[in-house]
């Protein structure tokens, strides 16, 4: 697999799940109280939370990958921020996910209904967080350079596919 840019590519799957998971689980939880679903349909918002869950882990696991490349062009303050938030917004994640689980073992009852709006709002504050964590993942690049420590490849080239300065002297030179 293509290493270059690899964190950017993992990242928008658990941030898109962020996004979606109020509007899947309010949605699938209304429904499974009106008595229109059973307990499946909580199931399968489990699983889209623990997708989030393992989305999340191994953007985090990729991060950890680039951080000393990046290093090389952003503070290291800016770094651990995103590194910071992404951590716990990844932890949040799985204590909804767990959060998610309890309700597929109670009876039918107020304890389940509660457990589940529970785990409603988890997902908002999970929202929240991949919010903030994205939001510093996009001030590394925007605003502090980070695409900066891939500009260049080892041989020279331009990642971004135009020359770089060494390639143009080169030839020049001929």
């Amino acid at each position: 697999m293509d290493s270059l840019f690899f964190h950017p590519k993992v990242v928008h799957l658990p941030m898109a799940l962020a996004v979606v998971m109020p509007l899947v689980t309010g949605g699938a939880l209304f429904a499974w109280w009106r008595g229109w679903f059973d307990r499946r349909t909580w199931a399968a918002v489990a699983l889209l939370q623990a997708i989030l869950v393992g989305s999340g882990a191994a953007a985090m696991k990729s991060g950890e990958r680039e951080e000393d490349r990046v290093e090389e062009v952003v503070a290291e303050k800016h770094i651990e921020a995103h590194e910071e938030a992404a951590e716990v917004f990844v932890w949040a994640s799985a204590a909804v996910l767990v959060l998610m689980a309890v309700p597929l073992g109670l009876p039918d009852g107020r304890a389940r209904q509660a457990v589940s709006l529970g785990a409603f709002l988890g997902t908002l504050l999970v929202f929240g967080l991949g919010y903030r964590a994205g939001e510093a993942g996009g001030k590394l690049v925007y605003q502090y350079g980070a695409a900066e420590a891939y500009a260049t490849g080892v041989d020279g080239s331009s990642g971004f596919g135009e020359p770089s300065e060494a390639e143009e002297a080169d030839s020049d030179s001929e």
